[in-house]
């Protein structure tokens, strides 16, 4: 089982990634230590995550989700369907 999640940084900004444990990663986010992108733009928070059947699958998802427009993830964040 995995995660793709999407963050909201201080700026405004989002930050899409894949962990197995969202707590965990959020966290390790929040600290400085799980991205360079995130650690210029503390605090985050968790926006939206979906869970997924494999690691393979979340990093697909992921890459998928890194494609879109800022408009188009803050649809996902909003409910939107995941794109195929």
């Amino acid at each position: 089982m995995a995660f793709v999640y999407l963050l909201r940084c201080a700026d405004g900004s989002l930050y899409c990634g894949w962990t197995t444990d969202v707590e965990r990663r959020v966290a390790a986010h929040n600290t400085g230590r799980a991205s360079r992108y995130t650690a210029r733009r503390l605090p985050v928070e968790l926006a939206v995550s979906w869970q997924l059947e494999s690691e393979r699958a979340a990093r697909s998802l992921e890459w998928r989700i890194k494609q879109l427009t800022r408009t188009q993830k803050l649809e996902l964040v909003g409910g939107a369907p995941l794109p195929e």
